[in-house]
């Protein structure tokens, strides 16, 4: 599939039309459009404007922030207002900000209909707010870091309410998380303290490097449901069934591990059947960094169960305890006792029904359960990025020297599943900030039709980028977990900008936009060595 997001989370016209041409026609039907095609057709997202102010003491601490935001919404609505409504609320969330008023605008505009695509309008409220603080420190001559630390909300006051409510209309809770612990780590890890002493050394060789960081929080784990049915069959192989969608974030595997957890570790012995609506009728998908929050805990529940339906039968057909039993690989055996067993398959053999006989213990037929956990309120994960780049002032050229990043989405079913999904959000925000322009000429006629304009991130443009976790477990789902799979993006155009701006303070260069190009910075350190008579 390739993703869930962006183009790829509407119906087309094209979807309906095939179809029922490849039925009319009773042949197979192929449809094909061109990169133009796509570019003018399908969908955009990132397009914001933002006009804020904040107010904060003389030590930085915020007062207020006030602004207004106009979304170009694209020629129609696709998916209502979910993006800026995101935007709007995403700025506020990881600090304490007593008063707050934003306007939002929708702009109808000639360009394709807006559709989330990862972060889903979280990067651009996350942009706004870091690019403040960073205002605010250079106003002040503060610290960059210590403003920040001043005004995260700290981890004694979690769960902490918000006035604010999201666009369901439930309420906002950051339910748990140690926003300035995570910020304090990264800075360790990144050798904050000691970056000037490296600036002065790349100085003394002609090189311009800077560091930016920015804080982030992200709901997750978005509802209602996500139905799950975990079965042993007669041969004692464990099946999994659920409506959510794999498209390449390990999803199976996710499914595999929470079930083996519970159903004696053997994931080999474990089949994963996802996006069919046969065994599962009852699905919402892959999106919004919430599958192994909402599946996982259906997953997990459903496990449960199915384990707690073989200890009963196992107990009466060993005549033994149930609090006796544990399940190891395929079989259920009295602990300490090794020849006292009975496999998985006899015990799904033994509800699944002899005419005449009576089924053991008087329990229902048919080893399995299905579970829907209902999934009220949002999840919040948290982090902080921290990149060091090299700014080429000759060229425009960015490269990014070093990438350091401390997460928390509670309990992690999987660290190198997390790894790859934090990693992989961040590429997409390096390619958001460094790379992908979606351009219009002055008829509004689109001059981005190739990849040779829009230019996605490659492998040579993502540095090494060290993911380190801190474990915040939330109270809202039986495991523990937060979503992570947008989590990556969302602060990375703020951090990277923060960076390019620090390596160019000489200049008093700033930017609050993205994509920053070459030619941008060239023009930009151009203009401010003409300004003060220099270059």
């Amino acid at each position: 599939v390739g993703g869930g997001f962006g183009p790829k989370l509407v119906f087309y016209p094209e979807d309906v039309v095939v179809s029922l041409a490849a039925i009319l026609l009773r042949r197979p039907v192929t449809w094909a459009e061109d990169r133009r095609e796509h570019f003018v057709a399908t969908t955009q997202e990132r397009d914001q404007y933002w006009e804020t102010e904040i107010a904060v003491d003389a030590d930085g601490k915020i007062l207020g922030i006030r602004g207004t935001l106009v979304h170009d919404h694209g020629a129609y609505t696709a998916r209502g207002v979910n993006l800026p409504y995101n935007s709007a609320t995403t700025l506020p969330l990881a600090y304490m900000v007593p008063a707050y008023d934003m306007d939002v605008k929708l702009a109808l505009t000639n360009k394709v209909a807006v559709t989330p695509v990862r972060g889903a309008g979280h990067p651009q409220g996350t942009f706004v707010m870091e690019r403040l603080l960073d205002r605010v420190a250079r106003e002040l001559g503060l610290d960059r870091a210590e403003v920040r630390r001043r005004n995260l909300v700290p981890g004694e006051l979690m769960p902490y309410e918000k006035p604010m409510q999201n666009r369901s209309g439930g309420g906002i809770v950051l339910d748990s998380g140690d926003y300035i612990a995570c910020l304090d780590e990264t800075l360790e890890r990144a050798g904050y303290a000691g970056f000037e002493t490296r600036r002065a050394a790349a100085r003394a060789e002609g090189r311009r490097i800077g560091i930016g960081i920015a804080n982030y929080v992200k709901g997750t784990g978005r509802g209602p449901f996500e139905a799950v049915t975990v079965r042993i069959g007669p041969s004692g192989r464990i099946s999994v069934y659920s409506g959510a969608a794999a498209m390449g974030q390990s999803t199976h595997t996710m499914f595999a591990q929470i079930v083996a957890e519970q159903l004696g570790g053997d994931m080999g012995n474990i089949s994963v059947v996802t996006g069919d609506t046969q065994p599962i009728s009852m699905g919402i998908g892959g999106s919004a960094s919430r599958q192994a929050v909402t599946a996982g805990s259906s997953a997990h529940v459903a496990a449960m169960k199915v384990r707690e339906k073989a200890l009963k039968v196992a107990a009466h057909m060993l005549e033994a305890s149930e609090e006796d039993l544990e399940i190891e690989g395929g079989t259920i055996r009295v602990r300490g006792v090794p020849d006292m067993k009975v496999t998985l398959s006899q015990v799904a053999n033994a509800v699944a029904g002899t005419p005449g006989y009576a089924l053991p213990g008087g329990i229902e037929p048919g080893m399995e359960a299905t579970e829907h956990v209902v999934n009220d309120a949002l999840t919040y994960a948290n982090g902080t990025h921290a990149v060091e780049v090299e700014v080429d002032i000759e060229t425009g050229r960015v490269s990014i020297l070093r990438y350091v990043i401390v997460h928390d989405s509670g309990v992690l079913i999987n660290p190198m599943i997390v790894d790859g999904q934090v990693v992989g959000g961040v590429a997409h925000g390096i390619g958001n900030t460094l790379y992908e322009w979606m351009g219009f000429d002055a008829d509004a006629n689109p001059v981005t039709s190739t990849l040779a304009e829009y230019m996605l991130v490659t492998a040579p443009e993502v540095p090494l980028i060290e993911v380190h976790h801190q474990i915040s477990p939330t109270p809202q789902n039986p495991m523990g977990i937060k979503g992570v799979g947008e989590c990556g993006v969302v602060p990375a155009s703020a951090a990277i900008v923060s960076a390019i701006d620090d390596a160019l303070s000489e200049f008093g260069v700033h930017f609050n936009h993205i994509p920053v190009t070459p030619a941008e910075i060239v023009g930009a350190v151009a203009g401010a060595q003409g300004e003060s008579g220099h270059g």
